[in-house]
């Protein structure tokens, strides 16, 4: 592995890896477990239901690793706690923040003073080349391997086209599970990667044992994108129920559709709607199985400790 400074280095992390922020599954212990690993880390600000759980949590591991990490913002009107969110991100001087799902402008301009960087998600190199710049310090490139949102261009598409046109560092999300696959992607000029999938299937999550041997039972073919449960277009395993829910856009949907005055409201709705009945399935065993994952389940074949997951991913980059 390379000893030279990076954005990675910057973070306190070994490898170029950040584990990414998976809604409803990234925990405390994931997160101990990943910065204590060597790699980077954020969860989503929307696992913790209420400000002072937000606050308990990112002392929790602060006290256990000591080292920077990051917390996952979805800054567009679905998110209600939004404001609240990025006030004691700052207040509290979180490493990074990452942005998903809406304009980052706001989040920059609050960050940049407090010395936080931040990354934002994107998925073409127009929204690249505006949020860098609007100051962002990184983008993360969600191409179409990537589980939960995922993007529409391919690793091989995304990366280069990226890379020959920003002049800040990229991220690549997706498909990514292996060693392999890891040095297949910095290759294509990544400067790091964002890893989810994969450490769903670890000892640490908190998920259903059910979902856990779902990523291991089914493959990359089984992964299908829908906007029937988030009005977002979202990777999951494809199972009975999904099958069963086709590719009707729901009740919801169709409303807004056909009334646009009233499409900010019915967003909200649609992904409350749609984080509901992901964190049923996350957690329990039940009939109506949403489990959010990416095409990268093809390489999963056991549930383990996190740090065995990530000393797996950079089994041919050991320090000499």
């Amino acid at each position: 592995m390379e000893k030279t400074h990076t954005l990675f280095t910057e973070l306190g992390a070994k490898h170029p890896i950040l584990m990414a922020p998976m809604f409803l599954v990234t925990n405390v212990p994931m997160m101990t477990a990943a910065l204590n690993s060597g790699i980077t880390a954020a969860f989503p600000a929307l696992n913790f239901r209420t400000d002072n759980e937000l606050r308990t949590a990112i002392a929790q591991i602060r006290e256990a690793t000591g080292k920077p990490f990051g917390i996952n913002l979805i800054v567009n009107k679905s998110n209600v706690k939004y404001k609240q969110q990025l006030k004691t991100c700052v207040e509290l001087k979180v490493g990074f923040i990452i942005t998903s799902l809406g304009n980052p402008k706001e989040t920059i301009a609050l960050c940049k003073p407090a010395g936080i960087k931040v990354f934002c998600d994107v998925v073409d190199l127009h929204y690249a080349k505006k949020v860098e710049e609007l100051g962002a310090d990184a983008v993360i490139a969600v191409s179409s391997q990537a589980g939960g949102h995922a993007g529409s261009l391919t690793p091989e598409e995304l990366i280069p086209m990226l890379k020959s046109e920003l002049n800040i560092p990229v991220i690549a999300a997706g498909g990514i599970a292996t060693s392999e696959k890891l040095q297949q992607v910095l290759a294509l000029g990544a400067d790091g990667v964002s890893v989810g999938t994969a450490f769903i299937a670890s000892n640490e999550s908190g998920v259903s044992e059910e979902y856990k041997r779902a990523l291991i039972e089914y493959k990359a073919k089984d992964v299908i994108l829908t906007k029937a449960i988030s009005g977002t277009p979202l990777t999951v395993i494809n199972t009975p129920y999904m099958q069963s829910l086709g590719s009707n856009p729901g009740f919801l949907n169709r409303i807004l559709n056909k009334n646009k005055h009233l499409k900010k409201y019915i967003k909200m709705l649609i992904a409350i709607k749609g984080m509901k009945a992901i964190e049923k399935a996350a957690f329990g065993a039940t009939y109506k199985s949403v489990w959010v994952a990416g095409p990268s389940i093809e390489y999963i074949s056991q549930v383990r400790p996190l740090k065995e997951i990530v000393a797996s991913l950079v089994k041919s980059q050991k320090d000499e």
